[in-house]
């Protein structure tokens, strides 16, 4: 008899449990610290090529997903409209995100017991990654709206793309790259398409191949999790954890709330969606959040499962998703909020109403602007940090548990695409074969 298959989603979790327990269990025993970082610098290779493989796929998936998107979309009127609703949409739900953040801060304050030498001590244990931080924000000139709107639209394309991770590069980047899909798809949708037809031919294969490609990557994700996990466990230990405790509960006491309780809310009155089936479908894609810490490394994760599970339609879920995964980081505004007032609580700078709403509209911006890749807001978080008061160095406090932040928000990244995409979808009126039909 046949033994049933795991289900990919229950692998993951797998991993991850698995991951967790074996970097605790090294952090109990006695194991001397030179041979603790060779045992990670073996394993974390195996995290890097799960995340490498999803990466690879992300240029060639938003040219494709994109350009076809947008193609088939076909009236230019109806690309501007949905293109205006979901920009909309994102401030809408960044701004409730960022108020539900600092709300919830408010109320608990996790700062304020925060003993001046510990403090020391973890400025003192972080100071090379904050200088690196700090020369990293030092380094990005100043822009003025006009210089960042030419950014958008790219002079050379191919190099936007090459350079589309790269932290330090002055161009338009990812944001630069899906402006030229976008152009080439509104480009594709007007041409005379009996002589389109084999370049939309060639898209749909590209497409098609990302896909398998994708799948491929994703036999690893199991693996690929148990050996990140245990990398940022066995290397960071618990003593960081333990000392801002109060901090990470807050925060993803925040991340949750929104999560479950805005997001339910908005599926069910703006969306029409059954939040109980919506999160049923949307396991694989936050556990693959989660376990990259990578909206866009989730990206073909969430177009599949939009389309396959969700019943989207695809010409509005690519579009919506894709460029969701850069401009609607809903979690990390939420994050970047609480630890701008965290910190700021942790060096004594007191903030007044005025400064508070201040970090509200600069973490909406920055959420809009942050890289959807591990890591990605905490350059911008030091910029905010100066403009209220607060020394840049003050980042060194929360790179500890970061990264296990970074996971959960990005958990609510996603999910906050996926919702963008329900209610743009819906209110298209795009529910006759998909909405209505993935809900009994």
């Amino acid at each position: 008899m046949k033994s049933p298959k795991i289900p990919l989603h229950t692998q993951i979790l797998l991993g991850m449990a698995v991951g967790i327990v074996a970097g605790a269990v090294t952090r109990i025993l006695p194991i001397p610290e030179a041979l603790l970082a060779q045992i990670v610098q073996w394993v974390r290779p195996v995290g890097d090529l799960f995340l490498r493989m999803l990466f690879m796929m992300v240029i060639p998936l938003i040219m494709s997903a994109l350009i076809l998107g947008v193609a088939e979309l076909g009236d230019i009127k109806r690309i501007g409209r949905i293109g205006f609703r979901t920009l909309l949409y994102t401030l809408f739900a960044s701004g409730i995100s960022v108020l539900v953040g600092v709300g919830v801060f408010n109320v608990f304050r996790p700062g304020r017991d925060l003993a001046p030498a510990t403090r020391e001590a973890l400025v003192a244990q972080f100071a090379d990654q904050s200088a690196k931080m700090q020369a990293t924000l030092e380094n990005l000139p100043t822009r003025t709206p006009g210089e960042m709107l030419i950014n958008l639209v790219p002079k050379n394309p191919l190099e936007d793309m090459v350079r589309a991770f790269d932290s330090s590069y002055q161009g338009g980047g990812l944001l630069a790259v899906m402006t030229f899909a976008v152009i080439m798809g509104l480009a594709l949708s007007v041409s005379d398409p009996e002589k389109v037809k084999p370049v939309k031919a060639f898209l749909e294969g590209v497409y098609e191949m990302v896909m398998h490609g994708i799948g491929f990557g994703m036999r690893l994700a199991p693996y690929g999790v148990a050996a990140l996990l245990f990398s940022l466990i066995a290397s960071m230990g618990f003593a960081i954890l333990g000392t801002l405790l109060n901090y990470v509960l807050v925060v993803l006491f925040a991340l949750a709330l929104q999560q479950f309780g805005v997001y339910s809310l908005i599926l069910s009155t703006l969306g029409k969606y059954s939040p109980r089936l919506f999160f049923k479908h949307m396991r694989e894609v936050m556990l693959t959040a989660f376990s990259t810490s990578s909206s866009n490394a989730t990206l073909p994760t969430a177009i599949r499962i939009s389309s396959e599970k969700l019943g989207l339609p695809k010409q509005i879920s690519h579009f919506v998703l894709t460029v969701g995964s850069t401009a609607n980081q809903n979690g990390t505004a939420l994050f970047e909020g609480i630890t701008v007032l965290f910190l700021a609580q942790c060096f004594g700078v007191t903030l007044d109403l005025g400064q508070q709403v201040l970090v509200v509209m600069l973490s909406i911006l920055a959420g809009v602007g942050t890289a959807g890749v591990p890591g990605g807001s905490l350059p911008l978080i030091m910029g905010v940090l100066v403009s209220v008061g607060v020394p840049g160095e003050a980042i060194a406090l929360i790179y500890g548990v970061d990264r296990i932040l970074d996971m959960s928000r990005t958990v609510l990244n996603v999910t906050g695409d996926m919702v963008a995409a329900v209610v743009i979808s819906r209110f298209e009126g795009e529910t006759e074969q998909g909405l209505e039909a993935a809900q009994p």
